[in-house]
């Protein structure tokens, strides 16, 4: 199953906005935040990103654009802010390797602005990825909402990721009126199910019930270890169940996820495939530590093609599992 089959050809533009910022590991400090993420797994996957943010103008700021270059990504539409400081975020992982945030306020990604560069790269975008964190402060969010006014033409990926204290109703539903294809995980379902007025359980219901009433053309929920299920306009729900690694830690795992299943979405994949893709990518990125850390390309075929490996299936989902092609 090579990562590029299907029916898209060659680079599709990819558009992903928000927070730049550095978790502050327990081992020491990694660069991060989900958009960052994201942008630097799915170009890895061949894709031409366009990555948005902004640092302050010290000594954290400069060494991210200086990982942001080193990792592949272009700099020219990350801006300098000359008062506020770059992003960090404390974090302390659990024993089971999940995260725990707390997230600084009055950081540069606060205090994103809307240039002619950015109106005219996503107009461009055919895809365009975005989060609730970043709506947080006026400046940004209201960048943000202008962009994906111009980006109408574009998938518009939102992946939810509820931080504490950084999200409204407002925003979640101002987010879900301008998304075209939703992911989030199975814990932040029932605050987006409240907040849409769908019922919560079961998940593949959700999903259902969200892509109607949202006016979605598909929803994935992931499942931690347990891999993902999605529905879209013409397919679904399918289910697919999660690949087996020992875990390092899980910062970008899920960021990881949404790059694997975005590329499969852009090129045409079934949905089985898109999560197939996700979930390996995933698991893969849980394996090393931080949320950029390379995985090389062999290693990634390599699990794509392993029909046989171990997966953690969930009991609850298995009778919507698809086969892959």
């Amino acid at each position: 199953m090579p990562a590029t089959k299907g029916r898209g050809t060659g680079k599709r533009q990819v558009l992903a906005f928000g927070e730049i910022l550095w978790d502050l590991l327990p081992s020491g400090p990694a660069l991060g935040g989900a958009p960052f993420n994201f942008a630097c797994r799915i170009h890895s996957l061949g894709e031409a990103v366009g990555f948005v943010s902004r640092v302050g103008e010290d000594d954290l700021g400069r060494e991210a654009a200086r990982q942001l270059r080193e990792l592949g990504l272009r700099d020219e539409w990350l801006q300098w802010d000359p008062a506020l400081p770059t992003g960090a975020v404390e974090v302390q992982v659990a024993a089971d390797g999940s995260p725990d945030f707390t997230i600084l306020p009055n950081r540069a990604y606060d205090a994103i602005e809307l240039t002619p560069a950015l109106a005219r790269l996503a107009e461009k975008a055919d895809c365009f990825c975005f989060g609730t964190l970043i709506q947080r402060s006026p400046r940004s969010r209201e960048t943000l909402y202008q962009l994906l006014e111009a980006a109408r033409g574009a998938v518009r990926l939102l992946d939810v990721n509820l931080r504490r204290g950084c999200y409204t109703r407002e925003t979640v539903e101002a987010s879900l009126k301008r998304a075209t294809l939703l992911k989030l995980n199975e814990e932040e379902i029932e605050t987006v199910a409240r907040i849409a007025g769908v019922p919560a359980t079961p998940s593949d219901r959700f999903a259902r019930a969200i892509l109607e009433r949202a006016d979605l053309e598909g929803c994935v929920v992931t499942l931690g270890p347990r891999g993902a299920l999605a529905v879209s306009r013409s397919e679904g729900p399918v289910y697919e169940p999660g690949r087996k690694v020992k875990i390092v830690d899980t910062c970008g795992a899920g960021d990881a996820f949404t790059a694997g299943f975005a590329h499969g979405w852009l090129v045409g994949e079934p949905l089985a495939v898109c999560c197939a893709l996700g979930n390996v990518l995933g698991a893969l990125a849980a394996a090393v530590p931080g949320g950029t850390a390379p995985i090389p390309a062999e290693r990634l075929q390599e699990s794509l093609s392993d029909r046989a490996g171990d997966r953690n299936i969930d009991p609850r989902f298995a009778p919507l599992r698809a086969d892959i092609p």
